[in-house]
């Protein structure tokens, strides 16, 4: 019985895990993963192809903005970047995912890699990197330096020339135009092309800040001063550092994000008397409607955050309010600097 009781004992007994090896920790049946926006179970896996299937989506509508203005994709005709860092640099940074092909690597995303291993030897590359990124400060603020009435236009690069969007945004480059103002874009297809266009039949300077993307986008015919960016944050910097307002078309993630960018830096001062115009009412009412029946009513924002945000739909109104903004804007700029003249010689 005793032989019995000791071979039971030996059964039942569990190894002891060595406190130096690191375990996965097992979920609980009770646990439950949340949920994406669409209504999905989070799991990495998903999370995975969801990234792959919004860079797809992205290329997918770059290419239809190009095709839909009669134009070949230059993704198409160029299977390779052609701009932008073609070179493999820095390889030990990442482990590049199989939908991405080693070649079109970004700049941005080696900059955006956090270290994962103290292997790493970050002392020899991101110090280095941003050597390049002054570089390209300096190189876009070159290139930009005779902007003085500038005006950021954003919306869809899937946009068609028969687009009643389209064809606003046409207007309003035109427009802004013949009011005296240089129209700035992302240099891509639909809206963005549209402004590009509108600016050059009204006989005004047509600017275009190309990004780098893992695929060959290419910048539209009508931009008279193109700039290639690698880093979105750079690319950033200009179009605000250079615009006296932004217009917002209907667009998608990239397009919200300009438009909260300057919102963020009007709220917390860093600009100011900056027009953000939101075109196309019926497009941006939702977006409204949750700022005001949500946002505002939790006290994350207040009450007058929501007059940041203009709406119309109607070009004319588009020039008029940046032509009393920019009147009123450079008044304030010539007070802030007379002002401690003024004031020493009191």
């Amino acid at each position: 019985m005793a032989k019995t009781a000791v071979r039971q004992s030996k059964k039942t007994r569990k190894p002891a895990t060595p406190k130096s090896v690191a375990t996965e920790p097992v979920p609980t049946k009770s646990a439950k993963a949340p949920r994406t926006a669409s209504g999905k179970r989070v799991n990495p896996q998903l999370l995975k192809q969801a990234s792959k299937t919004a860079l797809e989506g992205t290329k997918e509508r770059t290419e239809a903005g190009h095709m839909m203005a009669g134009r070949t994709p230059p993704s198409q005709v160029n299977p390779q970047r052609q701009s932008g860092a073609t070179r493999k640099i820095d390889e030990s940074i990442r482990d590049t995912p199989e939908y991405v092909s080693a070649s079109s690597v970004t700049e941005d995303e080696k900059l955006l890699q956090a270290p994962r291993s103290a292997e790493d030897d970050y002392t020899k590359t991101d110090p280095w990197r941003v050597m390049r990124i002054t570089a390209e400060f300096v190189e876009g603020m070159d290139a930009l330096a005779e902007v003085r009435r500038g005006v950021s236009i954003f919306g869809s690069a899937r946009t068609a020339p028969d687009d009643p969007m389209y064809q606003a945004a046409e207007e309003t480059g035109r427009l802004l135009a013949a009011a005296g103002f240089t129209v700035v874009t992302g240099a891509g297809p639909g809206v963005m092309e549209a402004a590009n266009k509108g600016a050059k039949e009204g006989g005004g300077h047509s600017v275009g800040c190309n990004i780098e993307l893992p695929f060959e986008q290419g910048a539209n015919p009508y931009v008279d001063t193109l700039v290639n960016f690698r880093y979105f944050f750079v690319r950033k910097t200009m179009f605000v550092k250079y615009s006296n307002a932004f217009v917002i078309f209907p667009g998608g993630f990239g397009t919200l994000d300009e438009m909260f960018e300057a919102i963020t830096l009007i709220q917390t001062g860093k600009i100011y008397q900056f027009p953000v115009i939101l075109f196309g009412r019926a497009y941006w009412a939702g977006l409204v409607r949750w700022l005001q029946s949500k946002v505002l009513v939790e006290r994350k924002i207040s009450p007058t955050d929501l007059d940041l945000l203009i709406m119309t739909d109607d070009p004319r109104e588009v020039v008029d309010t940046i032509s009393q903004a920019y009147v009123a804007e450079t008044r304030t700029v010539e007070r802030r600097k007379i002002g401690p003249a003024h004031s020493a010689g009191k």
